[in-house]
């Protein structure tokens, strides 16, 4: 009843919606521009100590916090005295910048100067988010100089020229999928008209939920990845909802009037856009559980597009259709598909068994590169090899973070606060602080211990307050090793005697939070997923097998994708060692795993519909796959116009995003759709239909 109400008020009320449509998306769209300039870092952060630990080193010891490393590489020609003389005056200038916190200068710190190099570190107090004007300023104090090169890196200068480049890859990615998208349809409708109401319908949408994105990050922290996943999925969702709706109504117009035409249109291919964004949302919600700013700001915005795309599809796409109904009745060049259709479903149904091996021989090649797979948090390596920020983090990583007795042995700091509540560290806390240094200093993963105890180093005043005291670790290993991970999970564990307690920090510390977060976020999100599409499913066909075998096509197409993604990233990154980002795997996961129910849906909608009116099995499927296999094949096109382009993006995770999702859409709707699918029907029969 629900979308026949819809199809009368499109007709009796056009005017109406289209000015309200019109108002809203006006103001929506003037603000879209907006959206990169409330952008902040990508939100992997914890709720864990490391945040903890690096509040009180900025605000108790003086330790900069998340600081950007100004790099020099000093030419032997620059005597020492004239090397000091620029740092004092160059870094004295560099503190009248406006949110310049701290600077250390390795004027009297030895261990920041190592060869030709040197570093000093300045820590900001605006967010990664709003750092380009301070950056601009700081490179300007630091001007070219004979003899002294000056490079900026450190997390904030890389996350700056990650935003940078995800706006440019943004731009490239859409004026290269919108206009393929457009020629696909052109070429499965043979109507300009037809074609360009998905691509306007996709446009309007992402504008829309852009503008809006805008306005939440004025109040919300937002990740930057939300800039390409909002485009990503609402060109794909919205262009494929229309697809639906305009092949539907076209079909319809063949023998009905417009408005019967509209009437069945909604009925069918409105139920299944509403079937549809529901598994999708389902998919998104599953990975807002994960408690990190990422996942949740990234879940908000894609939902907020999926929303939008289905309230236009409903509403506003209906008065169009009814509006430009004779423009859309009779196509230019009309492409009869349907026979090659029904044809390739009998050819699959013959022979279900050897379908089903020849399918599934297919997936279990493209699982296999799985073996390779390395996960990582996003650093440096996130941006192409001639980016500055990253070989200076490169050059830094190289010279100061290796072990001095062996350049070629990586290392890594941790710190440990050791402290009692806003009480006064007494001699026998003293003692109980040095027997743990003499642990930590006996353990074959630590390389030195600094502490107040040391003879060298920082000065004691710069590791010791009233209630507590820093211990800087130097550990074997970078930290994301394996053996620094687990002796990071062993020595959070100490227990001191009351009331000393000891908080860790540092980036094995952080890398520890994130994974251990997502592993134990993760089994509830994949059920959550897993069960609720389950339940959508089976209130929709009200079949058990249908909503399993949905399932399961879908988990393998996934893993398959993670496969072709590990195989594929390295080869178009030039980088034969790159591991994908953490977050990558679960936004394909939730993403693809609703969106793929996208045409998913479509089909075994349109085979429940012959089946209602036959009771053939094989009949519906034949049937459904003729009526809804072109549809599907120029969907699962489309999606890969508007993912696919993103691959040849700068950054990493965008790359690899692009290419997990164009690959899960290639594969779902080739092997599994147009394979699997008739066959398993084909095999299992009427228990495909237990329940209706």
């Amino acid at each position: 009843m629900l979308y026949l109400w819809l199809a009368d008020k499109a007709i009796r009320y056009p005017r109406g919606i289209l000015i309200t449509w019109l108002v809203c998306l006006s103001w929506f769209a003037a603000h879209a521009s907006d959206l990169p300039a409330v952008l902040h870092d990508h939100g992997l952060r914890t709720q864990g100590s490391y945040n903890d630990v690096q509040h009180v080193l900025s605000e108790d010891f003086g330790i900069p916090e998340d600081p950007v490393i100004v790099l020099f590489d000093v030419q032997k020609k620059v005597s020492s005295d004239e090397f000091q003389s620029y740092l004092e005056q160059r870094l004295h200038v560099a503190a009248s910048i406006q949110g310049v916190k701290k600077i250390i200068s390795p004027v009297n710190r030895p261990e920041m100067r190592k060869a030709n190099f040197a570093y000093a570190l300045i820590e900001f107090s605006q967010p990664s988010g709003e750092m380009e004007g301070a950056l601009k300023e700081l490179r300007q104090v630091f001007p070219p100089q004979e003899g002294i090169g000056v490079r900026l890196t450190g997390s904030k200068v890389v996350q700056t020229d990650v935003n940078a480049a995800s706006r440019t890859d943004l731009g490239k990615a859409e004026s290269l999928g919108i206009p393929i998208a457009f020629i696909i349809m052109w070429l499965a409708f043979g109507s300009v008209w037809a074609a360009l109401l998905p691509v306007w319908m996709g446009v309007i949408s992402v504008a829309g939920a852009m503008g809006f994105m805008a306005e939440l990050g004025k109040h919300a922290e937002l990740s930057s990845f939300v800039l390409n996943v909002i485009p990503m999925v609402g060109l794909a969702l919205s262009i494929d909802f229309a697809l639906m709706m305009v092949s539907r109504f076209r079909e319809e117009l063949h023998r009905r009037s417009a408005g019967d035409a509209l009437r069945i249109t909604m009925e069918t291919a409105g139920r299944a856009v509403v079937l549809s964004a529901a598994c999708v949302a389902l998919g998104l919600a599953g990975i807002a559980f994960i408690p990190m700013p990422i996942f949740a700001s990234v879940a908000w915005g894609a939902m907020v597009v999926l929303l939008l795309s289905v309230l236009l599809t409903l509403t506003l796409l209906p008065v169009i259709l009814y509006r430009l109904s004779e423009r859309l009745r009779a196509p230019r060049y009309p492409m009869k598909t349907a026979g090659i259709w029904r044809w390739s479903a009998h050819a699959v149904m013959r022979r279900p068994g050897t379908v089903i091996m020849f399918g599934s021989g297919l997936l279990l090649v493209c699982l296999l590169p799985l073996n390779d797979m390395r996960i990582a948090i996003p650093d440096a390596s996130s941006l192409p090899s001639e980016y500055a920020s990253r070989q200076a983090f490169e050059d830094w990583e190289e010279v100061f973070q290796t072990h001095s007795a062996n350049n070629e042995t990586p290392v890594n700091q941790v710190w440990a606060i050791i402290g009692k509540d806003n009480r006064q560290l007494t001699r026998q806390d003293l003692g109980h602080i040095r027997t743990v240094i003499k642990v930590l200093t006996s353990d074959p993963q630590v390389i030195h211990v600094q502490s107040v105890f040391s003879r060298q180093g920082l000065p004691v005043q710069a590791l010791l307050r009233k209630d507590s005291t820093v211990l800087k670790v130097t550990l074997k290993g970078s930290p994301s090793d394996a053996a620094v991970q687990t002796w990071m999970t062993r020595w959070e564990q100490l227990q001191l005697p009351e009331p000393l307690t000891i908080l860790w920090g540092g980036e094995a510390k952080y890398q520890q939070e994130v994974f251990e977060t997502l592993r134990k976020s993760m089994p509830g999100a994949l059920i959550f997923i897993v069960l609720s599409n389950f339940i959508v499913l089976y209130i929709a066909f009200r079949s058990f097998l249908i909503p399993l075998k949905a399932l399961l096509m879908n988990a393998l197409s996934i893993g398959a994708a993670y496969g072709v993604l590990v195989m594929v990233s390295p080869w178009i990154s030039g980088e034969s060692h790159e591991a994908v980002a953490v977050m990558i795997p679960i936004f394909i996961f939730g993403l693809v795993f609703g969106i793929s129910m996208d045409y998913g849906v479509f089909l075994l909608s349109r085979i429940a519909e012959h089946y209602r009116l036959t009771g053939d099995n094989e009949q519906a499927v034949a049937e459904g796959l003729a009526s809804a296999g072109g549809i599907i094949t120029s969907a699962a096109l489309i999606m890969m116009a508007v993912t696919a382009p993103f691959a040849a993006g700068d950054v990493a995770g965008v790359r690899q995003l692009g290419i997990g999702i164009a690959a899960a859409v290639f594969i779902d709707a080739t092997i599994i759709r147009l394979l699997l699918i008739p066959s398993l029907m084909k095999w299992l029969g009427p228990w495909n239909w237990r329940g209706i």
